[in-house]
């Protein structure tokens, strides 16, 4: 029976002399979950995940594996696996070698290395590729030995720092997919990071969104993309970006009023938020797939004249201008627009997002 493999952090921070990338953050990952930090360069995403592996000294705070303080205890000794962005394999030894090394080390009977070798191989697909180096591998061959060589170990904590950063598109797809059955299979704990949202939209149960070295959102897929805590989350999850459109809220709290005299209707959430803001400033938050074309103008409450067009295939994106500001829907390849036009929108008003304009938050009822 594997061993659980829950992971705790409190008050974890980081500095490089007067530089604190990691500002004091506490974090939970349960057993088996598959948690993924994701921010832009520089976050801190990285060097959290170091803390948690060892290889950087945490400055303050307490790092725990199963309820057990971690900070003093060596990275060989965590029970925790790492697959890197550069695969980090050995070029003068076979696949076989370079999965088996860490057993060898630990001077495993040859029988048992064979065995968990066979089994990491048969998970990933690449038992036949066994007796070949890494120069004849290609690059998602070579991240699937790096995943093996992680996998025979059986660790209780799997981290991975951006492994498929180095992939082509389409490999990276397939490679997500890999890494998403390899999970269901081994059903350990992981620890992910990435700099790519759709990554972390697609793999994770939950997701950290980071920036500047503080947590800013920590929640399911559902929640950071139907209802981000920032507007720096908001921005982030999500492409093409979710809209911002500045306005002033009415006295009754029903509808925001645009810069350049447009009307737009909330629902009763959002009405409820904005009530004590009546008459004051915020900033709508709008995904491109909540607008949709109106089929009776007089329904439309923006009418958007068509700067520029990018069929996609599947959907359509047009972009505009509301109020000065370049905003972009998305629509069904069925609308045929074209540069130039004025294609009536209407907005589904329930699924808005509502922000402070100072505090950059999300407002809630």
């Amino acid at each position: 029976m594997r061993a659980m493999a829950s992971v705790r952090l409190r008050a974890v921070s980081k500095r490089f002399g007067d530089a604190e990338v990691v500002k004091p953050l506490d974090l939970d990952v349960a057993h088996q979950e598959f948690v993924v930090l994701v921010g832009p360069s520089g976050c801190g995403k990285s060097t959290l995940l170091r803390m948690i592996a060892g290889l950087e000294e945490a400055s303050a705070g307490a790092i725990e594996i199963d309820g057990q303080a971690v900070n003093e205890v060596e990275p060989k000794d965590r029970d925790i696996a790492m697959v890197f962005q550069d695969y980090a394999l050995y070029p003068h030894l076979t696949v076989f070698e370079n999965m088996a090394f860490g057993l060898s080390i630990q001077k495993r009977p040859a029988a048992e290395i064979r065995a968990r070798v066979d089994e990491a191989a048969a998970i990933l697909n690449i038992g036949h590729l066994l007796e070949r180096k890494p120069r004849q591998l290609s690059g998602g061959q070579r991240q699937r030995v790096a995943m093996g060589r992680a996998i025979v170990r059986k660790p209780r904590v799997f981290l991975f720092d951006e492994p498929l950063s180095n992939l082509d598109a389409q490999l990276r797809v397939q490679m997500r997919t890999e890494i998403k059955k390899l999970h269901a299979k081994v059903a350990t704990t992981v620890i992910y990071v990435t700099h790519d949202q759709v990554e972390a939209m697609t793999l994770a149960h939950r997701i950290v969104v980071l920036k500047d070295g503080r947590i800013e959102q920590v929640g399911t897929p559902d929640e950071v993309y139907n209802h981000p805590a920032t507007m720096f989350v908001a921005g982030f999850i999500g492409a093409p970006t979710m809209n911002f459109l500045p306005g002033r809220v009415g006295a009754d709290a029903a509808a925001v009023t645009l810069a350049d005299g447009s009307t737009l209707t909330l629902g009763g959430e959002q009405a409820a938020a904005c009530r004590a803001r009546a008459g004051g400033e915020v900033v709508l938050g709008v995904r491109p797939e909540h607008f949709a074309p109106a089929d009776d103008a007089s329904r439309a409450q923006l009418a958007a004249r068509v700067d520029v067009i990018e069929p996609l295939g599947s959907d359509t994106l047009v972009f505009f201008s509301v109020a000065g500001i370049e905003t972009v829907a998305r629509v069904p390849p069925r609308v045929k627009v074209r540069p130039g036009d004025t294609l009536p929108l209407a907005l589904e008003t329930a699924a808005l997002s509502v922000f402070d304009p100072q505090t950059r938050r999300a407002l809630r009822a």
